[in-house]
C-alpha cells in the first residue's frame, strides 16, 4: 500500500509540473539527457519539469501539501518515520566518557539528497568545568543512556506539511558528545581524562553511511545549529575533501549553518573568565583549542597561524570556505547576548544595554552583508531550523524554506552554467529594521524570568522602550505605531 501511495504520489507531482493549462500554453522544454542528469540534477531525487510553476512555487506546494495530507491517514499506521540509533563501528572514535559516537538514521528509499545535521549544545575547556558539565549534562557527554529512536523535527521532519523541501531526504542527525565545538581531534588521556574527537566522529559518520546508501548521493547537506552550527563552517570542506579523496567526486557536499555565526566581540561587562557564560568567546575559544586538540580549515589556519581562535567565527572563516554555505542568523542571538553579559531578565533593560543590542544587530548585518545565501531576521531567539515553527517566520516576505528552495535551485542552474539566480526567488535576506522582534513573524517570546509569554509591546517595555507613550504623543494606536517601526517608516 504505501510504495503504490507514493509512486500515486510521485506521478500527481509530475503531472502538476508539466501540466500546461490555459488558452495560452507555453512550449514544453525538451528533457535534459540521461547523462546530464546523473552529473547536475541535485535538487529532486527524481527528474521534472519546473517552468509551470517558477512563478507559483509557493501555490504549488500548498497542493503537495494538500495531496499528502490525502494519502497520509490510510498510510500512517505502517509509515516509521522514526530515525534509528546506529553506534560507530569504529570504537577508537568516541564520545568525551570513551562511549562509542553514533548517529541516528532515517532512511529514504530512492532519494539521492542527504541531510547530516549536527546537534548543539555550547562547550567546555579545561577539566574543571568539564567535570561540572559531565554531572549535570552526560547526555552531551556520554552515549551510554541515548534513546534508540528519535523524531526529527523541521527540517529533519519527514512531514511535507513541516518540512516542505526535505522531507523525503535521507536524514541523519549526529548527536553532540565531544564538547569542542566539533573541531576535536585528540583521544582520551590520563591527564584530561576525556576525549575530544567531534571533527574525527563527523568523518567517521560519513564513511559509515557509504555504504547504508550515501556512495549514491547526488546532494549532502552538512546542517547544524548553534555550536552545531560553527562546526558546519569548520567541517563542510573537510567532509568534501574526505568524499572526493574516497573517489565520490559526484557527491555535491553543502553547508547550512543555523546560529553558529558568533562574533569575537567586546562584552557589554568584562568579567573574571570562570566558565563559558562568563568568559569571553574569544578567550574561550583560545583556550578550548589547546584542549581539544582542534582541527580548523587548513586555508583559515594559515590565514591566522597562531592565532587559529579566529576560525571559529564566521565572518572571519567564512572567506576561505569553498564549498556553497547558507547562514542562518538571528540578528539579536540569545546566545551571543548571554556571553556578551547582557541579561533579559528582571528589571527592564538599561539604556547603555539597549545600545549594545542595537549595535550587535549592526555589527551583525556588516558581517552578513557579502554572504550570498542567508536568511537573517530581526529576531529575539536561538537556533531555529528544528523547530516546529520554522516555517513560519519570514524576511521580506519569504520563508527560510522557501530561500533555502531558491539556492537549492541557484546551484542547480549553476551548475548547467547559468549563473544567473533564479527569477524572483531571493536568497539573500536580511531585515532592515533596527531592534529586536521590530519583524512581525518572530516567534514567541518568554520572559526568561517567568516563563510567560509576551507580546511585542509588552517585550519593548520590558526592554525599556515605551511603546504606549510614544504612540499617545504621536495621537495613534501603539500596534499601528508598531507597523510603522517594523517596515522602517
Amino acid at each position: 500500500l504505501v510504495s503504490s501511495l507514493l509512486v500515486l504520489l510521485l506521478l500527481l507531482l509530475r503531472l502538476l509540473f508539466t501540466f500546461r493549462g490555459g488558452r495560452n500554453p507555453q512550449p514544453r522544454r525538451a528533457p535534459p539527457s540521461p547523462a546530464y542528469r546523473d552529473r547536475a540534477d541535485t535538487t529532486e531525487s527524481f527528474p521534472l519539469d519546473f517552468t509551470a510553476v517558477e512563478e507559483n512555487m509557493d501555490n504549488f506546494m500548498t497542493q503537495v501539501k494538500n495531496l499528502a495530507q490525502s494519502l497520509y491517514p490510510c498510510s500512517a499506521q505502517k509509515l516509521d518515520y522514526d530515525m534509528k540509533l546506529h553506534l560507530l563501528e569504529n570504537t577508537s572514535v568516541t564520545c568525551n566518557d570513551g562511549s562509542p559516537s553514533g548517529y541516528y538514521l532515517k532512511e529514504s528509499r530512492g532519494s539521492r539528497r542527504w541531510l547530516i545535521f549536527l546537534e548543539g549544545g555550547w562547550y567546555c575547556f579545561n577539566k574543571e568545568n568539564c567535570d561540572t558539565r559531565y554531572e549535570t549534562m552526560r547526555r552531551l557527554m556520554s552515549s551510554s543512556k541515548w534513546p534508540q529512536t528519535k523524531t526529527g523535527t523541521g527540517i529533519l521532519s519527514p512531514l511535507p506539511e513541516e518540512n516542505p523541501h526535505w522531507w523525503n531526504a535521507n536524514m541523519v542527525f549526529i548527536p553532540y558528545c565531544s564538547s569542542d565545538v566539533w573541531s576535536g581531534a585528540s583521544p582520551k588521556t590520563d591527564q584530561s581524562n576525556y576525549a575530544f574527537m567531534g571533527s574525527l566522529i563527523i568523518q567517521e559518520v560519513v564513511k559509515d553511511l557509504l555504504s547504508k546508501g550515501l556512495d549514491n548521493a547526488k546532494v549532502l547537506l552538512l546542517a547544524g545549529s548553534s555550536a552545531g552550527g560553527t562546526g558546519v563552517l569548520l567541517n563542510v570542506d573537510r567532509v568534501a575533501d574526505l568524499l572526493e579523496g574516497l573517489g565520490h567526486t559526484a557527491i555535491q557536499v553543502r553547508g547550512l549553518s543555523d546560529s553558529g555565526w558568533f562574533l569575537d566581540n567586546k562584552q557589554y561587562h568584562c568579567t573574571d573568565c570562570v566558565d563559558n557564560v562568563s568568559c569571553s568567546p574569544t578567550e574561550t575559544i583560545r583556550r578550548g583549542i589547546k584542549y581539544w586538540g582542534s582541527v580548523v580549515p587548513e586555508e583559515c589556519r594559515l590565514t591566522h597561524e597562531g592565532e587559529e581562535w579566529n576560525c571559529f567565527f564566521g565572518y572571519r572563516v567564512f572567506p576561505s570556505i569553498k564549498s556553497p554555505v547558507f547562514v542562518v542568523q538571528w540578528l539579536f542571538d540569545e546566545a551571543q547576548l548571554t556571553v556578551d553579559n547582557i541579561q533579559l531578565t528582571g528589571q527592564p533593560v538599561q539604556e547603555g544595554q539597549w545600545r549594545y543590542i542595537q549595535n550587535l544587530g549592526i555589527e551583525l548585518r556588516n558581517t552578513l552583508k557579502d554572504v550570498p545565501a542567508m536568511f537573517a531576521p530581526a529576531c529575539l531567539s536561538h537556533e531555529v531550523i528544528t523547530r516546529n515553527y520554522w516555517i513560519d517566520v519570514q524576511v521580506k516576505g519569504t520563508s527560510l524554506p522557501r530561500a533555502l528552495h531558491c539556492w537549492d535551485r541557484s546551484l542547480h542552474d549553476s551548475n548547467r552554467n547559468n549563473k544567473a539566480p533564479p527569477k524572483g526567488c531571493p536568497m539573500h535576506l536580511i531585515d532592515s529594521c533596527p531592534w529586536p522582534h521590530c519583524n512581525p513573524t518572530c516567534p514567541t517570546i518568554r520572559d526568561q524570568f517567568t516563563g510567560q509569554e509576551m507580546n511585542v509591546i509588552q517585550f519593548l517595555m520590558h526592554m525599556g522602550f515605551d511603546v504606549q507613550k510614544m504612540a499617545q504623543q504621536q495621537g495613534m494606536d501603539p500596534a499601528k505605531l508598531l507597523g510603522m517601526l517594523s517596515s522602517g517608516s
